[in-house]
């Protein structure tokens, strides 16, 4: 890994109770992030998610992400209640002990950008995005995926599109080295619009009691390093379509700022989700990995803060990396 991808963590006070930071931090800036959240924190699954409720023409304008349907305030509710309930639930997975070890397990759908699939006609990588969601979850544990669960609905039964979403199914796990063990079609007349369907996935890991990954042992000087992504991955959406209305472009029409490569909105908007797995498991054996967080819904200030001891931030140098033109175009079109 590049020195331009090095992250520096430094010893930061510990965030008031008001809530996680939100913004956009700017380039070569210090970005104070919240301590870690207490034992039981459970991660809401919503679209989008990272900014605050806000006020002015752009909330009204559906330019944020409650704009766009997506109350941040609303789930960080929902999981304050939950903890009530389930007061053993927490992480990125869920860990069960079993011997020796710990079966991880986590579950996830791909949001709104099923809204795109349906649109672009794109279903064969829908798939890898949802195994992506959930493998990528498990393995910040350092646990390895052993077998995924799929559940696939609609209101009625189109053979040869549910395969095609199957087959990026199969092509997730083939990524993460864990086999697709089972799931469930269910076939719900009159509760999708026709064409369309909703997935969700499960996945199941292991990992060795004394090999555990949880970040307790992150100190000051310690060095954050990024991995990149592919494109918006599989969060955001509910944003990301009300940038793609609002800028007049449509779906097969070539993306701005591309460097002169033929890619359109849509297909760009539809990359699939990496799947870390093989690369992060390489990366633990080679020792010194004390924590891993999977950067999705809420982004560096939500994510990043979760695998932190009390007390610990992170500097981040953000023009450290090459911006993808996907990121670039939705950040001039939210500007304007």
């Amino acid at each position: 890994m590049g020195a331009d991808r090095l992250l520096h963590l430094v010893r930061a006070p510990a965030a008031a109770p008001a809530g996680p930071l939100r913004g956009h931090p700017q380039p070569h800036s210090r970005v104070r992030l919240p301590a870690t959240p207490a034992a039981g924190m459970r991660r809401v699954a919503v679209s989008c998610s990272g900014s605050g409720s806000g006020s002015g023409p752009a909330d009204e304008e559906g330019m944020t992400y409650k704009g766009a349907g997506v109350d941040i305030d609303a789930g960080t509710e929902l999981v304050r209640r939950i903890r009530k309930l389930a007061p053993g639930i927490g992480g990125f997975g869920g860990l069960y002990p079993h011997g020796d070890e710990y079966l991880v397990a986590g579950t996830d759908g791909v949001g709104t950008k099923l809204k795109l699939a349906f649109e672009t006609g794109i279903h064969d990588t829908i798939g890898i995005d949802l195994v992506a969601m959930s493998v990528n979850d498990i393995v910040t544990s350092g646990a390895k995926p052993l077998f995924f669960l799929d559940y696939y609905a609609t209101s009625k039964l189109d053979v040869d599109l549910a395969e095609k979403v199957i087959k990026g199914i199969v092509d997730g796990c083939q990524q993460s080295n864990c086999i697709l063990l089972g799931g469930e079609t269910a076939e719900m007349p009159d509760f999708y619009k026709e064409g369309e369907y909703d997935l969700s996935g499960f996945a199941v890991g292991a990992v060795k009691k004394d090999k555990v990954i949880d970040g307790k042992s992150i100190v000051e000087g310690d060095v954050l390093i990024g991995l990149p992504s592919s494109g918006v991955h599989s969060n955001g959406f509910s944003l990301a379509r009300r940038v793609l209305d609002k800028s007049g472009l449509s779906l097969t029409d070539p993306l701005p700022r591309n460097d002169g490569v033929t890619t359109t909105v849509g297909e760009a908007l539809m990359a699939p989700t990496v799947i870390y797995v093989k690369q992060v498991l390489d990366i633990i054996s080679k020792g010194g990995v004390k924590g891993l967080a999977h950067i999705t819904g809420g982004g560096f200030t939500d994510n990043i803060p979760r695998v932190f001891p009390k007390g610990l931030g992170a500097k981040i140098v953000t023009g450290s990396w090459q911006v993808l033109p996907v990121f670039e175009w939705l950040q001039q079109d939210l500007q304007c």
